[in-house]
């Protein structure tokens, strides 16, 4: 199904020469800057990353935003972007597209189980999502890593019947909507990215639970081998290699 989609993206990408995402958007290669596709759930911290590597070096950086999914037909393209911010398990698409020039591991991004400010419902486990009159959502698994994880594990648990009544229509493609539906007080819980929920942290609560995932899921920094900027994207990976997991540790992207 992901590999039906990505080539489906791959069809548009190509008929139409477009990227779709916000952020500032700059013509490859204009005055030496390097193009970094950034997965939506990573913009904060590529940033701040990004404001210090322009600071120290000099050497700026755009911006385009989308999906993982999104992106990676623009990388398997060439045509786009020096620097490729992802997870597992793009990095192995990247790198079968034969794109992959190098990539820093820098954080992890896992499902944590997020409430509304003081957990006025009580919630304490993954479990309680099947319980009585609580409104819950999650991301479509059709559309989002996250989703895939929490649906394979609601379904080792036995219970994933029971949470979906609890979500209804609140699928949400994106993690931000997650933490929308939380700060709104439209829903009582999520299952999202560890560092959305740091994002909006000032409007919920996440409740410590031991990670109960199959996979562990990687953000890299990837350096994409069709790079006309070559010796500019070689220090911002060198400039990521010494700098990226910390801050991407002070936005939540940890264990």
């Amino acid at each position: 199904m992901r590999t039906y989609r990505i080539m489906a993206v791959l069809a548009i990408v190509a008929a139409c020469g477009l990227l779709t995402g916000c952020g500032k958007k700059e013509t490859q290669g204009e005055s030496g800057e390097l193009m970094v596709l950034c997965g939506s759930s990573f913009v904060k911290p590529m940033e701040k990353l990004c404001a210090e590597f322009t600071a120290e070096t000099g050497i700026k950086t755009a911006t385009s935003v989308g999906g993982s999914e999104d992106l990676l037909p623009l990388v398997k393209l060439g045509k786009k972007g020096d620097v490729y911010v992802t997870h597992d398990p793009f990095l192995d698409y990247t790198r079968d597209a034969n794109a992959l020039s190098e990539h820093v591991h820098v954080g992890f991004v896992a499902p944590v189980l997020a409430v509304q400010k003081g957990n006025p419902k009580g919630l304490t486990s993954i479990e309680d999502l099947a319980g009585a009159d609580l409104k819950v959502a999650l991301t479509d698994p059709q559309y989002s890593t996250a989703g895939e994880l929490v649906f394979a594990l609601l379904e080792k648990k036995g219970i994933k019947d029971d949470v979906l009544k609890n979500v209804g229509n609140r699928l949400t493609r994106g993690h931000g909507d997650l933490g929308t539906y939380l700060k709104l007080q439209e829903v009582d819980a999520v299952l999202m990215w560890n560092g959305v929920a740091h994002t909006f942290r000032d409007s919920l609560d996440v409740v410590k639970a031991p990670y109960e995932y199959d996979e562990e899921i990687r953000v890299h920094v990837i350096g994409l081998s069709y790079t006309t900027q070559a010796e500019a994207l070689k220090r911002f990976m060198e400039f990521a290699r010494g700098r990226g997991q910390e801050v991407f540790a002070e936005f939540g992207y940890v264990k």
